[in-house]
C-alpha cells in the first residue's frame, strides 16, 4: 500500500513526526524526485521518503503558463538564487528562479518542456555507456 503524507512546518507543530525507516530518503521533490520516488515505491517493497523544503503545488499560477510572472518572484515557491559575480559580465550578478515546492523549478517554469537532442544522447552511448543512446532512452522519456 502506498501511502503519501505531507507534512510542513504548518502543520508538524506539537506533533509526533516519528515515521519509522526508509529503504530510501529522496531529497528535493522536483521532476526527478518525483518520479525516483515514484518508481521506487510503486511496487510497494520498498519504503520511500520524499523530502521538499517548499509548499504543495496548489498555487493557482502553477498550473498556468502565463503564471511564470507570478511564480517567478514568489518567495514560497522560489528560492530566488543569484550567479555569483563574472568578471567577464562586469562583476554582474543574474537572477537564477530555482523551484522550492512539490514539483521543484518545473512547478515555475511556465510548463515549458524540452526534450534533449538525439545527438546528444548518442553522444553519450558512444562515449561507452550503453544504454544511453537516443532509441534506448525514447521509451523512457514516454514514460
Amino acid at each position: 500500500m502506498r501511502q503519501i503524507v505531507s507534512i510542513n512546518e504548518t502543520n508538524a507543530r506539537g506533533r509526533d513526526l516519528s515515521v519509522g525507516a526508509f529503504d530510501y530518503v529522496i531529497v528535493g521533490a522536483g521532476s526527478s524526485g518525483c518520479v525516483l520516488a515514484n518508481r521506487l515505491s510503486a511496487d510497494g517493497r520498498h519504503k520511500v521518503l520524499l523530502l521538499e523544503a517548499g509548499p504543495k503545488d496548489n498555487y493557482l499560477w502553477i498550473h498556468i503558463p502565463i503564471g511564470y510572472g507570478k511564480t517567478m518572484f514568489h518567495k514560497a515557491y522560489n528560492w530566488g538564487f543569484y550567479t555569483d559575480p563574472e568578471a567577464n559580465m562586469h562583476d554582474r550578478r543574474i537572477y537564477w528562479p530555482r523551484g522550492r515546492g512539490l514539483g521543484g523549478s518545473s512547478s515555475i517554469n511556465g510548463l515549458i518542456f524540452i526534450r534533449g537532442q538525439s545527438d546528444d544522447y548518442d553522444h553519450w552511448a558512444q562515449l561507452g555507456n550503453p544504454g544511453w543512446s537516443y532509441a534506448d532512452v525514447l521509451p523512457l522519456l514516454r514514460r
